[in-house]
């Protein structure tokens, strides 16, 4: 792993135990799965580059705007779907037909990958980026270089 990537991952791991809170984003308090993205962020990038309107747990969807995902393309670089790095940042559609709106990043690569989430009910966890998780997976990203 490159330091760049190091630091995400360790940054990322930092957020674990966060209890889940709907639209926080504060390492210890509370994030939703946006929040953590957005704490890394600030963590490894510095400033953020956009805040986020309010947005409820049904965002976008009544409208069928992929708004998670178009915010993404802005300010991160995309990579292919398949061959995960870690400090991806990884974005998941939920359910067949749903717009894309679950965030983790990338911790371990491989067969044995792992990534680090914001998960109602759960806060922030480290998982298995296991089958299930895979076939949920619609796009890849990596923050930007800096500077």
């Amino acid at each position: 792993m490159s330091a760049r990537q190091d630091r995400i991952v360790a940054a990322a791991r930092g957020w674990i135990g966060t209890p889940y809170r709907h639209q926080a984003a504060c390492r210890g308090a509370g994030c939703d799965c946006l929040g953590l993205v957005r704490g890394i962020w600030r963590e490894v990038m510095g400033e953020e580059p956009e805040r986020p309107p309010a947005y409820s747990m049904d965002w976008s969807e009544p409208a069928r705007e992929e708004a998670l995902w178009q915010a993404a393309l802005r300010h991160l670089r995309a990579r292919p779907v398949t061959g995960e790095q870690p400090g991806d940042v990884i974005l998941f559609r939920m359910r067949d037909g749903a717009v894309a709106k679950h965030l983790g990043i990338c911790t371990r690569a491989g067969r044995d990958a792992r990534f680090v989430h914001a998960y109602s009910g759960h806060g922030v966890v480290e998982s298995a980026l296991s089958l299930p998780w895979r076939r949920r997976i619609v796009a890849r990203f990596t923050f930007p270089e800096e500077g």
